[in-house]
């Protein structure tokens, strides 16, 4: 047994002692979302700060806390916050959460986040449903010693996000009334944001959407068995793209305005599952 897996397994145990909530679904709130939680029936909470050697999230509008309660019916694990590998964690770190969640029962994954548009039409305020992304210029949660515990050396990533999810968050949009745009995420480290050089390689190799998340999280559950779905809120324009320079501000200003719909979308998608 790796240490890896030892930390993890410590970390179940020490939310056990707290609480035997068993989760069907694994909620990650993205920028623009931190307030989403009071949608949700709250069975308990744990900040992160209380898990003995957990990660505690240190970006702005990222409280850090689970959450366990029921939204639409069905039992969610939220993550009130990500961790985000420019924090400066591990990247075995940044994944930590998404494995607590899978060992505690949750079959599905839901990730959000805030990203900027690369794509020709993407404009503030959309929102994007993950098809595919590119990891190549992150790194990949899976190098070291594999887990066997929970999945295996090689996996395969040809159907990342599934494709049943997928459908269930289009009709659930649709009855809305929500323009859901769907495309390919691409993650780059950050925290400095991208530039127009970069911008213009991520649109020529096929990227609609960049962040600085959900690609290792998406890759850790695909390796420990989650079904994964993902959502982004396009908080504005790539570097390269929109006229002004870019800074947090309007990122979360993008977020809050954004936040009605995206919780309405996010509700109405976790009924669906």
């Amino acid at each position: 047994m790796s240490e890896a897996y030892r930390k993890l397994l410590a970390c179940v145990e020490a939310v056990r002692k707290r609480t035997d909530f068993v989760p069907e679904v694994a909620l990650v709130l993205g920028s623009g979302l931190g307030d989403y939680a009071r949608n949700m029936k709250v069975e308990y909470e744990i900040p992160y700060q209380e898990i003995e050697g957990f990660p505690v999230s240190t970006a702005p509008g990222h409280d850090g806390r689970f959450i366990f309660g029921e939204i639409a019916g069905r039992k969610v694990a939220c993550m009130k916050g990500r961790v985000h590998y420019y924090e400066g964690y591990s990247i075995t770190d940044v994944v930590l959460p998404i494995r607590v969640m899978r060992l505690l029962g949750a079959e599905i994954l839901l990730l959000t986040n805030a990203s900027g548009g690369i794509r020709d039409g993407l404009k503030p305020g959309d929102f994007m449903m993950l098809t595919d992304h590119i990891s190549s210029f992150g790194v990949n949660p899976l190098i070291g010693e594999n887990m066997e515990e929970l999945g295996s050396r090689f996996p395969d990533m040809s159907e990342i996000y599934d494709r049943g999810l997928r459908e269930k968050i289009r009709k659930a949009a649709g009855q809305l009334g929500i323009e859901l745009k769907e495309g390919v995420y691409v993650q780059a480290t950050g925290p400095s944001y991208e530039s127009p050089a970069e911008i213009r390689m991520f649109k020529l190799l096929g990227a609609d959407a960049v962040g600085m998340s959900t690609v290792p999280e998406a890759i850790a559950g695909n390796h420990c068995g989650y079904r994964i779905a993902a959502i982004s809120c396009i908080s504005n324009l790539a570097a390269g793209i929109a006229e002004h320079p870019l800074t947090l501000e309007e990122v979360l200003e993008a977020g809050r305005e954004a936040a009605p719909l995206f919780e309405k979308l996010v509700t109405a998608s976790i009924a669906s599952f």
